[in-house]
């Protein structure tokens, strides 16, 4: 297995066998029981009914029935079913029937791309994407999102900031094509 972490340059690539790789030491298909607990600083799963947190916050979590739930039990549900672990390292899980089906990439870790300043540069290094959509926002281009099917992997060029701000890969919404 090929440590993504350990190879950033892995992530640019358009055609990338997620089957060679791993996150974190953690493969897509891997029980989500293997991401490390206290690496996980949040979570989201059907249990949760109602979440409150944010900047400064503390997370609370709620049942249908108005209980709070704790992180741990909200985990609980995510590791046996289907949802979200979200990493103290900006590394996040997505979970499926008890599996790990994607990771999500941010902060810290995409700053090895930051020689890329402008769009051009990002799809000359990238690749041209099979799928490409302008985010806007009140008139504003925000964002061009990309999709590379071969690699089942979704960036974000962030057109204010001028740098790739998010990457994920594996099972998520428009990763596989149309």
């Amino acid at each position: 297995m090929i440590e993504i972490l350990e190879n950033l340059d892995l992530l640019s690539r358009p055609n990338l066998d997620l089957a060679g790789v791993e996150v974190n030491g953690i493969a897509l298909g891997a029980p989500a029981t293997a991401v490390p607990r206290q690496h996980i600083v949040e979570g989201l799963s059907s249990v949760v009914a109602r979440y409150r947190g944010g900047t400064d916050l503390e997370s609370e979590y709620y049942d249908a029935e108005g209980r709070r739930l704790t992180l741990d039990e909200v985990i609980d549900d995510v590791v046996r079913s289907d949802g979200f672990l979200y990493g103290t390292d900006e590394i996040n899980y997505k979970v499926r029937a008890g599996a790990v089906v994607g990771f999500a990439i941010g902060g810290p870790h995409l700053s090895h791309f930051a020689h890329l300043t402008s769009y051009e540069e990002f799809l000359t290094v990238f690749g041209r994407p099979d799928r490409m959509r302008e985010n806007e926002a009140y008139g504003d281009l925000m964002s061009y999102e990309t999709y590379y099917w071969g690699a089942r992997k979704h960036v974000t060029w962030d057109t204010w900031e001028h740098r790739v701000s998010f990457i994920n890969l594996g099972d998520f919404e428009g990763n596989s094509g149309p």
